[in-house]
Formats: C-alpha cells, structure tokens, sequence
C-alpha cells in the first residue's frame, strides 16, 4: 500500500470501518486469543482445528481469525463465535474436540454449546456504553484485544486507530497536547505515578535539536504480564502514542526497550511498524505533514534492573544496565546524553484515546486523585487469574471476589501483594479500600506496575518474603553497597527463621537493614526490595514470632519446621508411599502399618502427595 496523506487517510477509515461492521454483520466469525497464554494452553492447535471442521462441512460463510489475549487467561484457549443475528458467545477452554463441536452444534444448529460458555466479557467503551459494565471492568488500554487482529493495521484504524494521532499533527499544537493530557491527569503506570503531562513538558522545554520518545517494555516482575498482552494485542496502539508524544516535544526517533524473552510481542510490533510505514503513519512526512517519526526496537536481555529508566538507557546505548545517580533526569539528559520521554506501555495506551476523546473524558473515569483505569495481572490462590482492567477506585474486594472469583477450594484468604518485589501486603481488614496511589501507599504497599498476587490461608508470609528478596538479590546490578550487601544480610536472616534457628532481635534487624536499604541505595530496586519483608512483619509479625519462638511453620512452608508421620488408624499398607519416597527412609511391610525415620526425611512431601488414603500427616 502507498502512504497515505490525511484526505486519503480520511476515505480509507470510512472504507475498512464499513468492511468492518459488515464482517461482523454479514459473515460468521470464529476470534481465537493467541496471546502467548493461549497459545501455550494450545491455540495453535485449536485454531487448526476450527479450519479442519469448517472446510470439512457446509459452513463456507464463516472466517477464522485470530486476536490478542481476552485477559481470561485461566480459560485458555479462549474463543468468541459472532453469528449475524446471535449474541455473541464467548468459550473457555476450547481443545480441538471443543472446536469440532462448536462448529457442529453452535455453527450448524444455532445452539451454543453450554458446557464451554463462558461469562460475559468486560464493557467495549468503543462500541457500547461508556459505564462500568455488570462484569466490573472498563477497557481503556486494553480496548482492542480481544477484538481486532494485531497484525492487521486495517482493523485496528477501523477502530478509531490513528484518529488521535492525526487530530494531534494537523488540529493541535504541542502545547495543547500538554494541557490537555494535564486535564486527563494521566500518571505513569510504571510504578511511580509521576504526572505525565509534566514529564513531556520538562522534555518540551528543553531547547535541543535531538530529543528522544522511549518506551519502557522491560517488563520483570514476577507473575507481570500486562505490557506483554498489550504489545501482543494492540501494538499499534503504542506506536501512535509514542509517535503523539514525538509530535509533542519534537522528537524524530523512538525506541521501545523490550526483553527478548517476548517473541510474539517483538513479531506484531515489527509487523505493526512496517504496516505503519508502508501506510506514512510512521516515517518521514506522517500523512503529507511536514513532521518525521520513526521507532526502532531495542532487545533487552531480561535483567529486572534494566526496568529502572537509566539502567535501561545505559542498556539501549550497548553499555551493561546499571543505574546511575540522579539529576540529572532523563527529561533533560537521557540517551546519547539528550533529553529523554520514558513511559512503560500502559501509560502510552491511554494517550490516543485521550487525545480522541479529551482529557475531560479520561478524568472522569477514576477517583479525583488517580484517574483512568489500571490494568492488573491477577495471579496466585484465585480462581479466575488473569488480565484485569479496571476504573480506579474499584476497591480489592471487587477484583479479588466479584472478577476473579475468590480463593479456590473455600480457603480463607490472607492478604495480597500489590507491586511485585517493590510492593507489600494488604490485608482483610482492607479489602474495601479503593485502589489508587494514595491509597496503597499508606496502606505500605504500592500501585507498581500492576502484578496482584493473592495469597491464602496456605501462604507462609516469610516464606513469601524470602521469594521475593531472592528475586531481587539475583536481579541486583551490585553497584551499590545497601543494595549488594543489605539483600544478602535479609535474605541470611530470612533463612535462619524458616529453619527454627532466627531471634526475636532479628526482627529489629530485619527492620533496620530494610530501613537504611530504603533510604540508602541508588535505584528503586534496592530502594523498594525490603517492602515485601518490612509488609508482612507490620500486619503479620506474630507469625515470624511463632517461627522464632515456636518453631512452627503454621501454613508448612518451611521444611526445616514440618514433620510429616504416618497415622496408624489409616494406613493400609499399600507400600506406594516406601516406593515413592526418594530416600528411602519410609519402612514397612506390605499390609503392615509404615513408620518414617525423621533423622533421614527430606521433608519433599512425595509421601504426602501419593497417598489414597490420607494417612501422612503434616505437623
């Protein structure tokens, strides 16, 4: 395709917005999610499977495509089925025999297929009602996966795409992009909930030639897939918002900084990015204007740190990744020493549709503090895990319970980190508490990026501790001493506890370590590494005490505190548990009740996991 300017672009938009509406009108279409989550739960093959079937029967008037993750990641392979004239029904766990059938009975009878229905999916603010839905979710960055193809340009432009960015080179000055990002009160998703607006205008009023746009996509915290879903659903997104913000401040050149780790992300923003190209929405002379931009990917090796915006310049520049002091900042001296925009993926999803539909528009979703909405990964002891948007202000109850579903097996539920590695627990007594910045702060924890892991009655909170704080040990650059040293000293300290061997002082050093950690090291990676331990020891410090005084482990965590013994009343005898145990320290004849020598047990649990007749017993 030739590059279009704005007039062309204009008929264009009206041409695949009638193509698109008439897809869905006029034909039968088959949306798979393959998104990295589904194509692991097998979407590939699901796909293949619907193909099979369609050119095997009578059903010729029917497409197949496929879209980015639908966020209901605990039921991949996910897939909606638009039949003209029928609601739209969305299956869960769709295998190959699933596929077959949908085709036969939802295709050729016009009944769903009930055992794979699944809920109803969250509001589309572009085609419906702009109001939380009944499901509680509301899709700003997240508004077209799910829904379009992400490697076809045309379906995304159907979809208002590019809109914004053309409103915003031939309609607006950068000046009035800023006050009205200003309006939106847009903050940065990133973790630090800096004020966007004020981040492009330092790098605005900088008076040099080069300035830059990056994308921070270095995603690592643990169980964190947001930015990830986001690129591989909707990557023309982001490069419209970079492009925006280029627009803005003057810049010519962008790089988005993502982890190799992500092929299918990398693949759709490279296919976006020759797409954009070919169309003159990226490149020299964008739509016949006179203003230049153009991005290129920068591979990340997967370092955590490298998510700490000068680790992450050293690292775009070919240097290793390690912060460096501050100021000056990037907004006035970042890559190649010029002045720098970083803003991580959820951050610049929201820009187009904020200079579409207005900042007004944008703040009134959300609370007077934290507007617009936030994109959580819900992960851990919940029954519904997966991508979660949300206006801010949705209090943790409703994500945890009214969207994910609770905890599974009817467990009690103990508390949740918010943030990741940099964040803390909340606990049940503050399950109502609207989430927004101001709001986890005081609670101790933070926003971050948007990890969310639930833990339940089952949870060992330092052992949860110590999981974190090993990650951060391993992901620590070692350039500062309060970060190199001080992880070491906690994770030590840690160790001792879960092995029966801590002291009720070592709490106060817990404490103290953490403390000069936080006020001490050079970067937010050692700055925010003792929150997960500084957390739990605030809201659960009884049961540290319990492992120091008691030496007891009450969820059985921790190995060195568990005992496990066979119950006479149960056994059998059946010998599974002797045959199973890899030490060999499980003795007794057949029929005969066994016995455990503890001096030899290695505390795995390989007993415990293969007994038929609960007869191990944990203590």
């Amino acid at each position: 395709m030739s590059k279009l300017n704005r007039t062309e672009m204009k008929d264009f938009r009206d041409s695949v917005k009638k193509e698109f509406a008439s897809s869905n009108n006029e034909r039968i279409r088959i949306i798979i999610g393959v998104g990295t989550c589904g194509v692991a739960a097998g979407a590939r093959e699901t796909e293949k499977a619907f193909k099979e079937e369609l050119s095997a029967g009578k059903h010729f008037n029917a497409v197949v495509s496929e879209t980015g993750c639908m966020g209901l990641c605990y039921a991949e392979p996910t897939v909606e089925v638009l039949v003209p004239g029928m609601a739209p029904v969305i299956y869960g766990h769709v295998d190959e025999k699933a596929a077959r059938k949908i085709v036969q009975e939802h295709l050729g009878s016009g009944k769903p297929v009930s055992e794979y229905i699944f809920d109803k999916p969250a509001e589309d603010i572009i085609t419906s009602k702009e109001s939380v839905s009944d499901y509680k979710q509301l899709r700003v960055v997240l508004r077209n996966c799910g829904i379009i193809d992400p490697e076809k340009i045309d379906e995304y432009i159907a979809r208002d795409g590019y809109i914004a960015l053309e409103k915003a080179i031939f309609e607006m000055s950068g000046d009035d992009i800023i006050n009205e990002m200003e309006i939106s009160g847009l903050r940065g998703r990133g973790g630090a909930g800096f004020p966007t607006w004020m981040k492009w205008n330092f790098t605005k009023q900088v008076k040099k030639e080069l300035k830059y746009i990056v994308c921070n996509a270095d995603e690592g915290d643990p169980g964190a897939y947001m930015d990830r879903s986001t690129l591989e659903g909707d990557p023309h997104s982001i490069l419209e918002a970079m492009t925006i913000a280029g627009y803005t401040i003057g810049s010519r050149k962008g790089y988005i900084y993502i982890r190799a780790e992500y092929p299918l992300a990398i693949e759709r923003l490279k296919i976006a990015m020759r797409q954009s190209r070919e169309m003159g929405l990226l490149g020299d002379n964008i739509l016949g204007s006179d203003f230049s931009f153009d991005i290129e990917i920068r591979l990340g090796a997967g370092a955590f740190v490298c998510g700490e915006e000068t680790a992450l310049l050293e690292s775009i520049e070919g240097e290793r990744g390690m912060p460096n002091p501050r100021p000056p900042f990037p907004a006035v001296k970042g890559v190649w020493g010029e002045p720098t925009i970083i803003n991580n993926v959820e951050t610049l999803a929201s820009v187009p549709m904020i200079i579409a539909r207005g900042g007004e528009w944008f703040s009134s979703i959300g609370t007077d503090d934290t507007t617009g909405t936030k994109v959580f990964a819900l992960t851990g002891k919940i029954n519904n895990s997966g991508l979660v948007e949300v206006p801010m202000g949705t209090t943790l109850r409703e994500i945890i319970y009214d969207i994910g579903g609770g905890i599974p097996d009817g467990k009690a539920f103990k508390a949740v980190q918010t943030g990741g590695p940099s964040g803390g627990v909340i606990t049940k007594e503050y399950l109502d508490t609207p989430i927004d910045y101001k709001s986890l702060q005081a609670l101790g924890s933070i926003m971050g990026s948007g990890g969310m892991i639930v833990l339940s009655e089952d949870d060992c909170v330092v052992d949860v501790s110590k999981f974190y704080l090993g990650f951060t040990i391993d992901e620590s650059c070692g350039k500062c001493p309060p970060c190199r040293v001080g992880g070491r000293a906690l994770h030590n300290i840690l160790e001792k506890i879960s092995k029966g061997e801590g002291a009720i002082e070592d709490l106060d050093r817990l404490k103290n370590i953490g403390a000069t950690m936080q006020t001490a090291s050079l970067c937010g990676l050692g700055q925010t590494s003792p929150n997960p331990i500084l957390s739990t020891l605030n809201y659960f410090e009884n049961e540290y005490i319990e492992h120091i005084r008691d030496k007891k482990c009450t969820a059985k965590k921790c190995k060195a505190l568990i005992t496990f013994e066979v119950i006479a009343e149960a056994c059998t005898g059946c010998t599974l548990c002797a045959r199973k145990c890899p030490v060999n320290t499980i003795s007794g004849e057949r029929k005969e009740v066994h016995f455990i020598n503890q001096d030899a047990c290695i505390k795995c649990g390989e007993c415990f996991d293969v007994c038929n007749f609960d007869a191990i017993l944990i203590k």
